[in-house]
């Protein structure tokens, strides 16, 4: 098949021809960015938490009297107790915030008193003794809290911890050449050192938002009840007994206490429910990418089939005088496969840059990852067979095409 007078004849269908290239660069550029954002939501959604999520749930409990603390920590005190006496769970502790929340208390940690910035960004978890068992969170180094150091701590009381366990992702931050045990780190505005007596394994912070990956794994847990307006209980169920326990548990608090408020919806949430929930703007937006892609794609193909037939439709006299001399419908067939390809590929270039160029957009202003040429390559292909399938059933009905009937319809 010859090229050239495959342009000859895509010359006099520009405004065709222009505008079925510039619906490829356009879905080409649109999809590879989507494809790319998806691929970034599912990553970020597959996160681990460093939490044994199975069996875990959490209970929200607000104080009807919010202005007693040393109530307060007598009460949370006695819910610990409760709940650890039932017979369907396996521990619990009292918590500010917890991984995949969202939202919570996060602190500068530096490592000299007079930094005039910080090290690093890290989620704050008041913690005791029974925090990382419930948790299921592993210890790697060093000790885990006794109970004799948690203490309770005021919401606007300067916190400060003499001691305090930190994630391995924040001791690798922190100390990059050496352990992290016996350290000093600075976690409260004041001038007090807090000193690294344990390491865990992986543990996310409770940030989940898109600003918050560089500290995403940072977590410093104090020893501390923290006597707020509300506190959340983090129970861990025996295995097999989750559904018992989270029936069992809001009772076994309303029974040393009926002054407090648990939502009936909200108030006891699974972990899967709580992940759900952290990742809820990402599903919903990796859906969005993924229906928007098929319908550019649906629609560029359909523009191709539809310009096709309308091609084929003009052409059944030039055709027709094809086929009577001697042309097989194999060579129609070919030359319609070969003018769409054309445009395909003059399409698929321009697309290609403009995709890059979206993305370094993108990047500019929303500080997102670069765009993978993989994702690029991988568009270009899948346009150019989608064009070429959207073409096959235009081009088979103009290779059926017979010279008598094209030469009827002079």
């Amino acid at each position: 098949m010859q090229i050239r007078p495959i342009l000859a004849a895509m010359r006099h269908h520009k405004a065709g021809t222009v505008l079925i290239a510039l619906q490829i660069a356009l879905t080409l550029a649109i999809v590879c960015n989507a494809l790319f954002i998806i691929q970034q939501r599912i990553t970020r959604m597959s996160r681990p938490s460093g939490v044994s999520e199975s069996n875990l749930f959490v209970i929200r409990s607000d104080w009807a009297d919010k202005s007693d603390t040393q109530r307060i920590d007598a009460q949370m005190q006695a819910d610990l107790i409760a709940l650890r006496q039932l017979g369907s769970v396996q521990d619990a502790a009292s918590t500010n915030s917890f991984p995949l929340r969202g939202t919570g208390w996060d602190n500068y940690i530096k490592l000299q008193p007079d930094q005039p910035r910080m090290t690093t960004d890290s989620a704050i978890f008041f913690s005791d003794d029974h925090t990382l068992a419930t948790l299921g969170t592993r210890l790697i180094a060093g000790r885990n809290f006794t109970a004799s150091e948690v203490a309770a701590q005021k919401p606007r009381d300067a916190m400060h911890a003499a001691q305090v366990i930190i994630s391995k992702d924040l001791a690798r931050r922190l100390f990059p050449q050496g352990s992290a045990l016996g350290k000093t780190i600075y976690v409260s505005m004041g001038q007090a050192p807090s000193t690294v007596i344990g390491v865990t394994d992986t543990l996310q912070a409770h940030m989940t938002g898109s600003w918050a990956g560089p500290y995403a794994y940072n977590a410093v847990l104090i020893p501390a009840r923290l006597l707020n307006d509300y506190t959340y209980y983090l129970v861990r169920a025996k295995p097999g007994q989750l559904e018992a326990a989270m029936r069992d548990a809001p009772k076994a608090l309303f029974a040393q206490s009926r002054m407090r408020i648990i939502d009936h919806k909200d108030g006891v949430i699974s972990f899967a429910q709580v992940r759900q929930r952290a990742y809820e703007r990402d599903v919903g937006m990796a859906i969005l990418m993924g229906i928007i892609s098929v319908v550019l794609l649906a629609i560029t193909a359909a523009g191709i089939v539809g310009l096709t037939s309308f091609w084929v439709g003009q052409r059944r006299k030039q055709i027709g005088v094809r086929r009577a001399l001697g042309a097989t419908r194999g060579d129609i067939l070919s030359y319609f496969l070969t003018e769409n390809l054309l445009i395909g590929i003059g399409g698929v270039l321009a697309g290609a840059v403009l995709a890059i160029g979206i993305n370094l957009w993108m990047v500019t202003q929303f500080e997102m990852a670069r765009l993978s040429l993989a994702y690029v390559v991988a568009g270009v292909a899948a346009l150019l067979v989608l064009g070429q399938g959207a073409v096959l059933a235009p081009a088979l009905r103009a290779s059926r095409v017979s010279p008598v009937e094209a030469t009827r319809s002079v």
